[in-house]
């Protein structure tokens, strides 16, 4: 089916949306973040994350891997002696930043190492080099970092040893390692709504629904050549609990399929688009249902509504701009101005700089816009990660976006490494004074004095207020 013809039809059917006129507007130029040297290498990721009070990019590097954290308000020129995230020893392949705490960002890079970072209040005023914790597991480049939606300091990283692995960030531990389900390189890892089920693509051209916490088989659905083309594609979850895809044709067209994973025999619907080269990176919005759709290397986003009756696909519109983007940053609704009717705001990464582009609904009241606003997923988590590891799980904790969402009061990460002598040492001995080891074993981090305890974990965190 021609891709005119779709668009027709799909606008016919999509006619009373409220999100039809969605209105894309790219920022001034003293709005943007200038004179940053965006990274060159030849990976699909999104090479910016952000959140309500910082934007990171992933950056060029000399002799290793790093990336730049700004404070959202520092727009204009970015000295190029600016501090960055800078400990990996080679290039930084994907950022993301905690739901559950604007200060910490996870990194994964070329160096087979996914490293957890801390950020100051007010951003950095000198390189960091020295992560919280550094997790090491993987034994190729780590291309896939992503934060549990739902349980505190669970993070997932995929690398190119075919692998996922999933970290308590709190103890610096592996605890559940998948090392048999891809046969292939991993394209993309995306948690469902309450971080239960998994869903993964890989360059087999399969995509699959993954039960990480289940004895045995893991694999609970699976669809072989979901898209014919061998070029990569990408695997979200929608609230709803079905997947959607991006990929290509056997003719190179660039799709975007809808699938049930209780029958994955036949798609949902699919929709060919066009025959442009560059991946699909889908962003959606579980509040609205709307999904964007950011080809690296174009220079539009395209956006579509999912609904629950045929054809459940359904095209709204298109942002176009003249610069093609290497990359994309996707703000969480928290992070949005609910006055302007702001709907989403993108952080699109040019060569030498990042650019927001906002997406407003036009209103003409002032009042709150309940139906473009229900309760968003909030900074709180619902689920400490032993109680997710233990086989919990926690919806999102909802916030009202009525009176805008104002940030709690920072929390540090702090961690506590456990001294390897302890499990040696005799009941009577662990009742007595710290030895010299055991004060030795405390750490500095975000400031704090940590001091060395006994405990069953190598690390232990807690967020303090």
């Amino acid at each position: 089916m021609s891709s005119f013809v779709l668009s027709t039809d799909m606008k016919r059917v999509v006619r009373q949306s409220k999100f039809r006129h969605v209105f894309g507007q790219a920022a001034k130029n003293d709005q943007c973040y200038d004179d940053i040297r965006v990274s060159r290498v030849t990976w699909d990721s999104t090479f910016c994350s952000v959140n309500p009070k910082f934007v990171a990019i992933i950056v060029e590097a000399s002799g290793g891997g790093a990336f730049l954290v700004l404070p959202l308000h520092k727009t204009g020129r970015i000295d190029k002696s600016y501090p960055s995230v800078c400990g990996h020893t080679g290039p930084v392949l994907d950022i993301e930043w905690c739901p559950h705490n604007d200060q910490v960002i996870a990194s994964g890079s070329e160096d087979c190492t996914v490293m957890v970072w801390q950020i100051p209040e007010n951003g950095l005023v000198t390189p960091m080099a020295e992560p919280v914790v550094a997790l090491e597991g993987h034994s190729k480049r780590v291309g896939i970092v992503a934060w549990h939606p739902t349980a505190r300091n669970v993070l997932v990283s995929a690398g190119c040893d075919n692998m996922i692995i999933i970290w308590n960030v709190g103890t610096g531990e592996a605890m559940i390692s998948l090392e048999d389900e891809h046969p292939d390189v991993i394209f993309s890892v995306s948690w469902n709504r309450n971080g239960s089920l998994l869903c993964t693509a890989c360059k087999d051209k399969s995509i699959r629904v993954i039960d990480p916490r289940k004895d045995g088989e893991k694999i609970i659905a699976e669809k072989e050549k979901a898209h014919d083309g061998a070029r990569p594609m990408r695997a979200i979850f929608l609230s709803d609990g079905n997947v959607l895809t991006t990929g290509f044709s056997r003719m190179s067209e660039r799709q975007l399929a809808l699938w049930n994973t209780h029958n994955m025999e036949e798609p949902m619907t699919v929709n060919e688009m066009d025959t442009s080269n560059g991946v699909l990176l889908p962003f959606y919005d579980p509040d609205t249902n709307v999904v964007y759709l950011c080809g690296k290397g174009d220079s539009s986003i395209r956006y579509f509504e999912i609904t629950d009756e045929a054809p459940y696909v359904h095209f709204l519109n298109t942002f176009s701009s003249k610069e093609p983007q290497r990359g994309m940053g996707y703000m969480p609704k928290r992070g949005l101005d609910v006055n302007k009717c702001e709907i989403a705001r993108f952080f699109k990464l040019h060569e030498r700089k990042c650019e927001p582009i906002v997406m407003t609904v036009p209103r003409k009241s002032d009042l709150f816009q309940d139906d473009l606003y229900p309760d968003t997923a909030g900074p709180d988590p619902a689920l400490e990660a032993e109680e997710w590891f233990e086989g919990k799980n926690g919806d999102p904790i909802k916030i009202s976006l009525k009176n805008g969402y104002v940030p709690s009061k920072s929390r540090e990460i702090k961690v506590v490494k456990k001294n390897i002598l302890d499990s040696k040492v005799t009941k009577n001995a662990e009742n007595s004074a710290p030895s010299k080891s055991d004060q030795d074993a405390g750490l500095l981090i975000g400031g704090l004095p940590v001091q060395a305890s006994p405990g069953p974990s190598l690390w232990d965190v807690e967020q303090v207020p």
